[in-house]
C-alpha cells in the first residue's frame, strides 16, 4: 500500500498528540497518509487503495504535535505520498497533496497544520487526475510557483501556479508533456538545480524523450535526450 481539508466542506482537524504551541512557532517536520478507503474506484496508481486522513507532524521548541485532517465523504487523497514544499516562500515547508473530489476529479491541495491553506480548482469529471512536479522560485521574482501535469495520460499539459500571498493563481501552461504512465505508483522526474536556476524534469507526451523545462522571460522546454528511467534519473543529478 502506497505511503502516508482543512476546516471546510466538513472536514475537521484534531491535535493528536503533544500539546500546541502558536501556530508560526511550529515547523513541519513529517506527514503521512491514514485510512485506507476504496470508496473511489479510479485505482490509477495501479490498485483501489486511496486514503482519507492526513496526519501533520509539527515541532516547536517545546512540543512535538501530530494534527489529523479527515476528508468528508466525497473526497480521498489520491496520491502516493505528501510532499513537504515550501509553497508560500516564508522558508518553512507546507505539505502538497492530491485531493480528489470523486464527482469533480483531482486538485492540487496544499496545508498546513491549521488547515487547508490553498487548492487549484478541480479538474471538473470524476476519473481525471494530475501529478505534480516541483515548487520553486522559477521566475526568480520572489514567490514561489508550483507545478504538476494536467491528466498525464490525456491532456498531457503542465500548469504552473504562482503562490501571491493569499491563493495559487495560474502562472503558465506548456503542453506536450508527461510525468506518469497509468498503473504505476509512482510519478517520473521531479525538480532540479544544476547552479542555473530550477529546472523541472519530465517526459514528452509519448515518453520518447527527457524533457527539462525553465523560465527564460517566458517557459521553454527543450529536449536533452532519449527517455529511460536510468536517463531520467542521470538528468535529475544534473549528468546532462
Amino acid at each position: 500500500m502506497r505511503a502516508w481539508r482543512g476546516l471546510v466542506r466538513s472536514a475537521w482537524l484534531t491535535a493528536c498528540l503533544g500539546l500546541a504551541g502558536a501556530a508560526g512557532a511550529e515547523t513541519i517536520i513529517g506527514a503521512t497518509f491514514q485510512g485506507p478507503t476504496d470508496r473511489y474506484g479510479h485505482a490509477i496508481l495501479g490498485d483501489a487503495i486511496e486514503y482519507s486522513e492526513l496526519v501533520i507532524e509539527t515541532e516547536d521548541w517545546a512540543n512535538t504535535t501530530r494534527y489529523r485532517i479527515t476528508l468528508p465523504f466525497d473526497h480521498v487523497f489520491e496520491d502516493v505520498m505528501p510532499r513537504l514544499w515550501d509553497i508560500t516562500g516564508d522558508g518553512k515547508p507546507e505539505v502538497v497533496v492530491i485531493e480528489t473530489d470523486v464527482s469533480l476529479g483531482g486538485s492540487l491541495a496544499v496545508y498546513d497544520q491549521t488547515g487547508l491553506i490553498a487548492q487549484t480548482d478541480h479538474i471538473g469529471r470524476s476519473n481525471r487526475w494530475l501529478a505534480p512536479v516541483g515548487a520553486a522560485d522559477f521566475d526568480e521574482d520572489g514567490r514561489i510557483e508550483v507545478a504538476f501535469v494536467d491528466r498525464p495520460h490525456l491532456a498531457k499539459v503542465l500548469r504552473i501556479f504562482e503562490w501571491d500571498g493569499v491563493a495559487l493563481v495560474l502562472d503558465g501552461e506548456v503542453e506536450g508533456l508527461t510525468n506518469h504512465r497509468i498503473g504505476q505508483d509512482f510519478i517520473s522526474g521531479g525538480l532540479r538545480d544544476c547552479g542555473a536556476g530550477p529546472q523541472m524534469v519530465t517526459a514528452d507526451r509519448d515518453w520518447s524523450d527527457v524533457m527539462v523545462t525553465s523560465y527564460d522571460g517566458g517557459w521553454i522546454t527543450r529536449s536533452v535526450g532519449p527517455f529511460s528511467p536510468d536517463w531520467l534519473a542521470a538528468v535529475l543529478r544534473c549528468e546532462a
